[in-house]
């Protein structure tokens, strides 16, 4: 999970803005619906290509911290004062999949200042929590724009919310909603009543092979400084710093790297299931071992017993680290366990590679 950015501007101009000189309004928002409290923005559900091209770079990684909306009430269809009011986060991508899934139906979006974060791990962190949702109710005058006073939040921010507290700072009752919220529009239909399957959180093989493309980018930096300590270890030999050794033996090592990269970022969440184990660091080690064993029987005799070594510990060291990264993305992990699953792997981890480091060098003489 990220670090909540302290850069507060959003990927588009506030909304409030739109009287005055040079600014422009946010593309999703298509007219203004007046209200008691004043004009509330009433949005689109339908993504444009610049909501979607958002979407593809938010996967990528790029410019994650920036991509949220200005906190407050928006409104999606026609509500009225019976209408009922949404919960999201201010992060575009969560606001953006609500809006799509209730494109059909007359509700309010009360949106919270979860410092651009989803709505899962900013309700972790906090930042989807009792005292901003009672002081964005306030800040909204919601009690003047609906003639009911309850708020359906989705269930997945409920660690951070006390609804009693919230009934008693705001006069608002919370309603826990479905998971997902494609379910909205059944849950609302049948009076706010969730099946046992929009409760179900899941993590299929799609939902963890979507993350993968963010958990490379963001560590592309520490890939390329090792690439560079590889080339450089590579050179190392007996006429104590080679480029030609560092060329051909560095590439074959960088080879190593990112097969383990590949492995612990796409090969493990992909088959996380079928992997023995119980924590994501051995079943990262597993899968970069049988990466690493694999290489090894196309290589044979090809390698030596120093290079050979070094691969098969460089492999199941890195896989088994970035596999860790997907603890806070599933659904069966807790902080204690994320901690204590970390406290072991890590001293393994590099001790694995330190070793691996010697033998790599030790091969080059």
């Amino acid at each position: 999970m990220r670090e909540p950015s302290t850069d507060t501007s959003t990927c588009c101009p506030s909304p409030a803005d739109r009287e005055l000189p040079g600014y422009t309004l946010c593309s999703y928002v298509t007219a203004w619906i007046e209200t008691e409290a004043g004009p509330v923005p009433q949005v689109s559900g339908r993504l444009t290509r610049r909501d979607l091209f958002g979407r593809w770079a938010m996967r990528w990684g790029f410019g994650r911290d920036r991509y949220r909306v200005t906190p407050g009430l928006y409104a999606i269809g026609n509500p009225s004062a019976d209408s009922p009011v949404l919960v999201s986060a201010n992060y575009k991508l969560s606001f953006d999949l609500l809006r799509r899934e209730t494109a059909t139906l007359d509700a309010w979006i009360l949106v919270i200042d979860t410092k651009g974060i989803n709505v899962w791990c900013a309700a972790g962190k906090g930042t989807f929590g009792t005292e901003e949702i009672i002081a964005r109710v306030k800040a909204t005058d919601l009690d003047k724009v609906v003639s009911h006073r309850q708020l359906i939040v989705p269930q997945l921010g409920a660690p951070g919310i006390a609804a009693h507290e919230v009934k008693k700072g705001c006069g608002f009752s919370v309603v826990y909603g479905p998971v997902r919220a494609e379910d909205l529009p059944a849950f609302l239909a049948a009076g706010n009543t969730a099946t046992p399957q929009m409760r179900r959180v899941t993590f299929s093989t799609w939902e963890r092979f979507i993350l993968t493309p963010v958990e490379v980018t963001i560590l592309w930096k520490k890939i390329l400084w090792a690439l560079l300590a590889l080339f450089l270890l590579g050179g190392i030999g007996p006429d104590i710093f080679s480029l030609g050794a560092a060329w051909h033996r560095g590439l074959a090592a960088a080879a190593v790297g990112l097969s383990g990269v590949i492995a612990g970022a796409v090969i493990t969440p992909v088959l996380l299931p079928w992997i023995p184990g119980r924590t994501f660091a051995l079943k990262g080690a597993i899968t970069g071992g049988a990466i690493g064993l694999l290489g090894l029987i196309v290589m044979a005799g090809k390698l030596g017993f120093g290079n050979s070594l070094a691969g098969l510990l460089t492999l199941p060291a890195v896989s088994s680290f970035i596999a860790m990264n997907f603890t806070g993305s599933s659904t069966f992990t807790s902080p204690t366990g994320v901690e204590k699953e970390m406290r072991q792997a890590i001293p393994m981890q590099l001790a694995a590679l330190l070793v691996a480091a010697v033998a790599f060098i030790w091969a080059g003489f």
